[in-house]
């Protein structure tokens, strides 16, 4: 067995710098592993290697080739480590060498943390296409909105032509609907011509339930755990030591030979690791050295809601070196301060309180009694710097794990939308926005399949069903199969030309611009902030400095016009943004009050003042 180098994928078919086909499978399951070219049925033995490799080097293979593994001379699978599933999940896999593409990007080094700003897309919806293609037609308009960071949903092959994407079943594999393995590079090296990164969502804890037929192969599933969503990746059982390898590999590879810049680990809460070495650390100090080879930074971003601190932790100080992490809890936070209901587990969320504690702490549960969970839960983020947090007012989950999958454009109202925009653009932690919440797209995202297998549907139908009730009362759940549930869920391009959302994407505009410029909001500190809150009012006052610049923010989350008492230096402060004024589509033509301590503010409004000129 090859040693794992960070600077070339040893697994599946590879290219020689002689153009030789260079294969290896992992199959301890099997005793007899051969190559099975579709069409002709050409067969070519592996020579069985340690710790359960087959393994060969041919010239018989050529990219564009289409292949299955046969075991045992009796059951033919695709590639475990396939790039490519032109036919889907069902049929072979087709060889694809990475390295034909020729990139442009020779320039460009990945830009600092610190400066992402998350636009997530699933490609699916967001364009009529549902294409790689379909979004790089889209980049001088993210560009335009100032956005330095797309994030794609997960884009691993997975059974149908429609899905989240969470149920993929071919990890190296890019979804042939959406354009397949070149279409990404070329969509990754466009965003890279246009300055703007690349972050993909890898899901690392589960596979989807139809077309996976890793378990015939190794075990890479365990049944010492489970996750919600079925058997546990094996991280720590016996044969442990491939599965960490193949998906180590998976991590280098997109970074390698796809050139992006970030992955998000989905749900790595339901990755189960006791041994002495969690995978993600592993994964960590592997990107580092890919990161040392190529020059570029990568970054590693987990979804994670257990509030423990050691997962964004760096190496040397204990942790698992993760780069930054989503946190949940400031959207839980500002959606139940916004209005919206506290049932589910928004009942651990009092509104403002929580929300003015979040700005400051990151994690609101940080070591205090939960009464969702009935326990005590989660650790003190001290001293972690704000760009280890990745914050939202809305997401894929928070708006597609609703029954009727409504965005914020739904559950409030336009004034209140732009005050939960700042609130997400004016903290200290890196923003994400979801496709389309800038110009209130009206179409809901839904949750949506597209299995072959009708037993799977229905399980899927019920389980969808079953999962709301503390939610929602009464109604039908959308049919997550149906065509129609995926086709309600695209984008409505044509509403950025209508007066009222077009007003919305220009309030974002402005948000993002002001946030790049204004040095306290660019580049202040946790430790750079005070908070405020004003709880019979629904005021919340937030105060930033750095470098001898100061803003202040006030956030009227009431209906009503408030007055609250100001530091008195606002009044040697400039009014840089009113949301309430008509210029964005609010009822006053006029700010309500002078610069002086005692500050008015509209209903459901945002007030800025910055000694900067904006």
């Amino acid at each position: 067995m090859n040693t794992l180098r960070a600077n070339r994928k040893s697994i599946g078919i590879n290219f020689s710098s002689r153009g030789e086909s260079e294969v290896m499978v992992w199959a301890p399951h099997a005793q007899e592993v051969s190559v099975i070219l579709a069409g002709v049925d050409e067969r070519i033995v592996l020579i069985k290697r340690d710790h359960g490799y087959f393994s060969c080097i041919t010239s018989k293979l050529k990219p564009g080739d289409r292949y299955f593994l046969e075991l045992d001379q009796r059951h033919r699978y695709a590639d475990p480590a396939s790039q490519f599933q032109p036919e889907g999940i069902v049929g072979p896999s087709e060889i694809f060498n990475p390295h034909h593409f020729r990139w442009n990007d020779d320039r460009w080094t990945n830009i600092p943390l610190k400066d992402y700003l998350f636009y997530e897309i699933h490609t699916g919806t967001f364009t009529p296409s549902g294409t790689f293609s379909g979004v790089q037609e889209k980049l001088a308009y993210l560009k335009d909105l100032g956005i330095t960071a797309i994030e794609l949903m997960p884009v691993a092959e997975f059974s149908g032509l429609r899905n989240w994407g969470y149920d993929g079943v071919f990890p190296f594999a890019v979804h042939h609907g959406y354009g397949g393995p070149a279409s990404l590079q070329r969509l990754v090296d466009a965003c890279h011509k246009e300055g703007i990164a690349v972050v993909l969502d890898v899901v690392y804890n589960h596979m989807g339930p139809e077309g996976n037929n890793l378990q015939k192969f190794g075990p890479f599933f365990t049944e010492k755990y489970s996750t919600p969503w079925g058997s546990a990746m094996n991280f720590d059982d016996a044969g442990s030591d491939e599965v960490r390898r193949f998906f180590i590999e998976n991590a280098l590879m997109w970074f390698r030979d796809f050139h992006i810049d970030a992955l998000r680990l989905d749900a790595v809460h339901a990755i189960r690791d006791f041994g002495p070495v969690h995978i993600l650390k592993e994964i960590r100090q592997h990107t580092d050295q890919l990161s040392q080879e190529t020059g570029r930074p990568y970054y590693l971003v987990a979804e994670c809601d257990l509030n423990d601190p050691k997962y964004i932790q760096p190496i040397a100080e204990g942790g698992y070196g993760m780069n930054a992490q989503w946190n949940d809890e400031f959207h839980h936070a500002l959606r139940v301060t916004s209005g919206n209901e506290s049932t589910g587990y928004y009942e651990d969320f009092n509104g403002l309180l929580h929300l003015a504690k979040s700005y400051v702490d990151a994690y609101i549960y940080d070591g205090i009694y939960s009464p969702h969970r009935q326990k005590t839960f989660g650790a003190k983020a001290t001293g972690i710097p704000q760009e280890k947090f990745v914050v939202f007012s809305q997401n894929h989950d928070q708006v597609g794990n609703r029954m009727l999958g409504e965005r914020t454009t739904s559950l409030v109202s336009f004034e209140m939308r732009k005050v939960l925009a700042a609130a997400v653009l004016m903290s200290p932690y890196l923003p994400l926005l979801f496709m389309g919440e800038e110009y209130s797209e009206t179409n809901p995202f839904l949750y949506f399949v597209n299995h072959g297998d009708e037993k799977l549907i229905s399980a899927v139908r019920e389980g969808r069903k079953k999962e709301f009730k503390s939610f929602h009362n009464g109604g039908d759940v959308p049919d997550p199969q149906s065509e129609q549930t995926f086709l309600r869920s695209k984008l409505q391009w044509e509403l950025i030309d209508d007066p009222h959302h077009n007003v919305m994407l220009n309030y974002y505009k402005m948000l993002i611009a002001t946030r790049k410029l204004l040095t306290p909001l660019r580049l202040g500190t946790r430790s750079e902030m005070d908070v405020k809150v004003f709880p019979p009012e629904k005021v919340f006052m937030v105060t930033r400095w750095h470098e001898g610049h100061t803003i202040i923010a006030l956030f009227n989350f009431s209906s009503a016009e408030q007055t609250v008492e100001c530091p008195a230096r606002v009044s040697e402060m400039r009014m840089a943004l009113h949301s309430a004024s008509s210029q964005w589509g609010g009822p006053l033509s006029e700010p309500l009050s002078e610069l002086s301590p005692m500050v008015s503010i509209a209903g459901e409004s945002v007030v800025l003042y910055a000694s900067e000129y904006v």
